[in-house]
């Protein structure tokens, strides 16, 4: 869902590109098709199993990525909380806002923007993934991503699963990052993050030493 933001197009095209069948999902599934040729023209056959749709017909995947930002991401998985009952659903948000040269964290009542998504999704396995990878990464499809991703859920099945999504894409390590209680970390940390690359003019992620997935 949101495919059609820089996130969501290049995580989008990224996973087509290794293999996987994406339901590109937006507002409209008339934006969705015109995305859909724009990374066609760009990519041709590399991203060949792009589906193009709306919201709602992303829905249908059994991992459904909510690409979207934090002030869409509850709206979004509300106003479609029944197609996604059964499913894992991935939180990518980080509610930040900008003062000056430096990015800060707004923490939402439950926490985290995934901790929110869980308790209005109650019948859905929410997860996280992606924080901390900087958007442009990867949609540059002709360079290798060099990037660690921590991975948290509730639910073990669902964290191994997406798990497994993150590895399918060369160069990327994933960690268990155990429950969403975490997501408190992770969203925050991600303005410390962007404050880095603002202040260094870079395009920094993160990757953890000492340790193989």
């Amino acid at each position: 869902m949101g495919a059609t933001g820089p996130a969501g197009s290049g995580l989008a095209a990224r996973l087509a590109s290794v293999g996987h069948n994406v339901l590109f999902g937006s507002r409209s599934a008339e934006k969705a098709d015109e995305a859909v040729l724009e990374l066609r023209r760009q990519w041709g056959s590399r991203v060949d199993s792009l589906v193009p749709t709306d919201n709602a017909g992303a829905c249908d995947a059994p991992v459904v990525i909510a690409a979207v930002t934090a002030e869409a991401a509850i709206p979004t998985v509300q106003q479609h909380q029944q197609r996604l009952a059964g499913k894992i659903v991935v939180s990518m948000a980080n509610n930040l806002v900008k003062n000056g040269r430096q990015f800060n964290a707004i923490l939402p009542p439950h926490g985290s923007v995934a901790a929110e998504m869980q308790a209005l999704l109650w019948e859905s396995r929410v997860g996280t993934a992606f924080h901390l990878v900087p958007a442009a990464e990867f949609a540059a499809l002709d360079r290798n991503m060099e990037s660690d991703v921590v991975v948290l859920a509730d639910d073990d099945k669902a964290r191994k699963t997406l798990m497994e999504v993150v590895e399918s894409i060369p160069d990327l390590r994933a960690f268990d990052g155990g429950s969403l209680v975490n997501a408190i970390g992770m969203e925050a940390f991600a303005a410390v993050l962007l404050t880095i690359n603002l202040r260094h003019k870079g395009r920094a992620s993160m990757r953890l030493i000492g340790i193989e997935p």
